[in-house]
């Protein structure tokens, strides 16, 4: 890893009507509008779903680069986020982020083991540190085998 401070940049350009464009040195570009709720179209990622979606990605990388440190082999994460927006105080801000994570594990790995992972995961999030809603986070385990997958809860 560099050394701290990092710095991230991005940049957004748009017109009075349509999406804006998301940039950033050597990445594709993104089109975003506003969401649905915000009288946006359907179909477009939103400053509020890349937000969400960084939660969510921000977990599973972090999961990995945590079990990789842990010598944990584990076979896929599934992430889903749900963020809650409402208006606090006069502003609107999202005040909850619901994070459901469904990780597959081999039947010889340790299911004690992968829920102190995905804990920890959870609290080491960059992303999620940075904000200020509250998170929860809700997991299952499951169990993979050549004949059959068991959930653990």
């Amino acid at each position: 890893m560099h050394p701290y401070p990092h710095i991230y940049r991005a940049a957004a350009r748009g017109a009075a009507t349509g999406a804006t464009e998301i940039t950033s040195r050597g990445l594709p570009a993104l089109q975003a509008t506003p969401p649905v709720q915000f009288e946006g179209p359907e179909g477009m990622w939103s400053p509020e779903t890349l937000l969400i979606a960084a939660v969510a990605d921000c977990f599973v990388l972090t999961f990995r680069a945590v079990a990789q440190a842990s010598h944990f082999k584990w076979i896929s994460l599934d992430c889903r986020v749900e963020g809650v927006l409402e208006r606090v105080e006069g502003v609107a801000r999202f005040t909850r982020f619901a994070i459901s994570a469904r990780l597959t594990i081999e039947p010889d790995a340790d299911v004690f083991k992968a829920r102190d992972i995905l804990g920890r995961s959870e609290r080491s999030c960059l992303v999620g540190n940075s904000l200020r809603g509250q998170r929860v986070l809700e997991s299952e385990i499951i169990v993979s085998a050549s004949d059959a997958t068991a959930a653990v809860p």
